[in-house]
């Protein structure tokens, strides 16, 4: 088994470190969980007569059909999901699926044919146009692939600009520019416009006018896509940091799977203006609906995503609870009446102390079982990935135990569902 093993890890390649932010973020989000924003049933249908292409569509008619028969395109059918408070919410699919054209609809740039928004508790669909308006500068602020810079207004002007039109005094809405200027990293260039600034520069500009409007949401239409992919890299990374600084509700349209899984708390899959599945990327891998989610993932290093709380069974065989002075010799029985090679040492509040076996209990007899304690065998976190997991199988021939915060035993991964899964990861290759 140890030599299997060997052979697969190669194929895993080196974790990225940067994701591990984003199994923090996902999991935040989990513990959270307050919703901010919602759509039901949100559909959206270009062309004359719609109602008679919905209709279709209640009749089981794909969205190519009724093109055909009615020259109607169904852009969004029926979407329904929510976005908790604090997360970053990643929708995205291939080109022509209805991920832009959703996103527009959230903040009704583009009218909805059906269905509902409901941001912190109201429904935008019947605001009236001045309501509306104060929604979009207030609560719902918008990042675009354009940058959409005023090109004869300065940094610092551009991104004061909403507040501006919001009616905000000069010195108060100069101060707040500076202060969202500050955060993305372009203090110093207050004075400069837009063209004299690079197109990562430029797309910070952008972020900083829509931070400083402190917004509930803050959408962004494959904001970083126009961009070279090192200086995407960058954004990338900066609007993590961002994010781990001020926890801000985002939702962002991607069509880039690596984004997508870097960045996302939660992933929504669209394909032919359906949304498709909702998951964490942990859950879209290992449990994708249909091929076409799981071929998103097919040139993805998707073992940074599997994570030992995933991976873990209880301990139902071979747990020992009891004072680390107890003497060894009085649990021998119960291992070998177990019928398992490891048992799970705990105290009473079932903090995790360490691995025995049988043979380590016997040696040391009446001394206290703290002393037959296997030290070649390592305890590993939930948040763990398969590339820990597979170098610690690789050092030791028992099976991993997990731990919560607390120090508590949660789980054990079996060196057998270790390599499963690294094979897995290698004939998908």
């Amino acid at each position: 088994m140890i030599s299997n093993l060997s052979i697969a890890a190669d194929a895993l390649g080196n974790p990225d470190d940067l994701h591990g932010s984003a199994k923090s973020k996902a999991r935040s989000v989990a513990a959270s969980a307050t919703e901010i924003l919602t759509v039901k049933n949100l559909s959206k249908i270009f062309g004359a007569k719609p109602e008679r292409a919905a209709e279709m569509l209640k009749q089981g008619l794909g969205r190519n059909d009724i093109f055909a028969q009615t020259g109607n395109m169904v852009a969004v059918d029926d979407v329904s999901l929510s976005v908790n408070s604090g997360e970053i919410f990643v929708i995205m699919g291939l080109s022509g699926s209805g991920k832009s054209t959703l996103v527009r609809l959230l903040n009704r740039l583009i009218e909805p044919t059906s269905g509902q928004v409901i941001l912190e508790g109201r429904d935008i669909a019947p605001m009236s146009t001045p309501e509306l308006r104060a929604v979009r500068r207030q609560k719902m602020a918008m990042v675009f692939q354009s940058f959409a810079l005023l090109p004869n207004r300065t940094v610092i002007d551009n991104i004061a600009y909403g507040l501006e039109v919001a009616g905000q005094k000069k010195s108060q809405r100069y101060e707040t520019a500076r202060a969202a200027l500050t955060r993305v990293g372009l203090g110093s260039y207050e004075k400069l416009l837009p063209s004299e600034l690079s197109g990562g520069m430029q797309q910070r500009v952008g972020l900083a006018r829509a931070l400083a409007v402190n917004p509930s949401v803050l959408l962004m239409d494959e904001a970083f896509s126009a961009l070279d992919p090192l200086i995407r890299f960058e954004m990338q990374n900066e609007l993590l940091r961002l994010q781990k600084e001020e926890q801000r509700t985002i939702v962002f349209i991607s069509h880039d799977i690596e984004e997508a899984v870097k960045i996302g708390g939660r992933i929504g899959i669209m394909k032919d203006g359906r949304l498709i599945q909702v998951g964490t990327p942990a859950e879209l891998i290992q449990s994708p609906i249909d091929g076409y989610v799981r071929d998103f993932f097919r040139n993805v290093d998707v073992s940074r995503f599997l994570e030992a709380s995933g991976l873990m069974t209880k301990v139902n065989r071979g747990l020992i609870k009891c004072d680390s002075a107890a003497p060894a010799d009085r649990f021998l029985n119960e291992l070998i009446d177990s019928g398992v090679d490891c048992g799970f040492v705990c105290d009473e509040a079932g903090r995790f102390q360490g691995c025995v076996t049988p043979a380590s209990v016997h040696k040391n007899g009446k001394r206290p079982i703290r002393d037959a304690i296997l030290n070649d065998v390592a305890a590993v976190p939930l948040t763990a990935d398969l590339h820990q997991l597979s170098a610690i199988a690789l050092a030791q021939e028992h099976d991993v135990p997990v731990v919560d915060e607390q120090g508590r035993l949660a789980g054990v991964v079996s060196c057998r569902t270790i390599l499963k899964q690294v094979m897995q990861r290698r004939a998908a290759e």
